[in-house]
């Protein structure tokens, strides 16, 4: 059932893929340009749209699959008859050694390996990408463990943090780039393009509570869900033929992948805690009016971005229809600020 499920997501993002405009797509000629393929090839529709799928999954959805392939020249020069006669022998012998221009058919070359997956373990920006997200993992599940003393629970949050900003950081440069330019226009136009991208909101995230004060473990949890979903999908695509991978984590990271919408329930609802927990703070020594009040424009954010928009509003959702019953009843006086805050919320 969850085979059959994935792979109509998959279909309908191969749909999607080939549906693209990578004529109006300025970075699909930069990437056709840089693509090593033999001239005899590069005219091939099937090759053509192989390399499309790449760079859809590389610049717009990373979670499509392409399958690995090499790409040869099907056409193989013919081998000349072998003829049994001594007379016809000889005289191929008397040729080569009288230095006859008679030449012999070029061997053909070796296949091209045109896809990073044909080797897994090799030190691209995935795999990069990967062992960030694995350390992630790691240290965001030691500073959960409730058995770890305070100070160390505290740092271990903090590095995981600190480990997201870096991930999110060098996924953004890897897929959108830099600046076109160091002035105003070309960084608010390169904002414009990065703006709503989950890679993004996961850097404002764990850059608004790696330099707060207070010390929150439940911060660690939408980063340990975040990482545990990447490692999961990197492994299910590079290690499925590793004998180790289907004898013990080939079950765990399925789980993962058919537990994704429960993941990312999980981590809204614990991103929106944050914020309360933020405001509550206000009453503390540790306050800071400026970081809570960016942190809930994370969280505007996160409501209003499609990658997590459907996960935050359902949260919210179900917030409202606890809360309001109790407002309307106890503290209608609340009304009239919380439709202001509305507002500002739905802008």
């Amino acid at each position: 059932m969850a085979g059959s499920a994935a792979d109509a997501e998959q279909e309908q993002k191969r749909a999607a893929a080939a549906a693209y405009d990578y004529v109006g797509d300025a970075r699909w000629a930069d990437y056709w340009s840089n693509v090593l393929v033999p001239p005899n090839l590069a005219s091939r529709p099937d090759v053509v749209d192989h390399f499309k799928r790449k760079f859809y999954q590389r610049y717009i959805d990373h979670d499509l699959v392409v399958e690995p392939r090499s790409f040869t020249d099907s056409t193989q020069p013919s081998r000349p008859d072998v003829r049994s006669s001594s007379s016809s022998s000889s005289e191929n012998v008397r040729a080569r050694n009288s230095g006859s221009t008679s030449r012999s058919a070029p061997p053909p070359p070796p296949p091209t390996q045109t896809d990073s997956a044909a080797n897994p373990l090799r030190f691209d920006a995935r795999s990069i990408h990967f062992s960030l997200n694995a350390w992630i993992l790691v240290v965001a599940g030691l500073g959960m463990l409730p058995i770890l003393p305070k100070h160390l629970a505290d740092r271990a949050c903090k590095l995981s943090l600190l480990g997201t900003i870096f991930s999110s950081g060098y996924s953004l440069y890897s897929t959108y780039g830099k600046p076109r330019a160091w002035n105003m226009p070309a960084i608010q136009a390169w904002l414009q393009s990065v703006l709503a991208t989950k890679d993004f909101i996961h850097l404002m995230f764990s850059f608004m509570l790696f330099t707060s004060q207070l010390h929150l473990k439940i911060a660690a949890l939408p980063v340990l869900c975040w990482a545990l979903d990447h490692v999961a999908r990197f492994l299910r695509r590079n290690f499925a033929r590793s004998s180790f991978y289907r004898q013990y984590l080939e079950e765990p990271c399925l789980w993962v992948e058919t537990n994704n919408t429960t993941l990312s329930l999980l981590s809204s609802n614990a991103e929106i805690a944050l914020g309360f927990l933020l405001i509550i703070s206000l009453l503390s020594w540790r306050r800071s009016i400026i970081q809570t009040f960016m942190y809930w424009q994370v969280l505007k954010l996160m409501y209003h971005a499609p990658v997590t928009s459907s996960y935050h509003q359902s949260a919210w959702a179900k917030i409202g229809r606890i809360v309001n019953p109790y407002i309307h009843r106890y503290a209608p006086f609340l009304q009239t600020p919380i439709s202001a805050i509305q507002r500002w919320w739905f802008r």
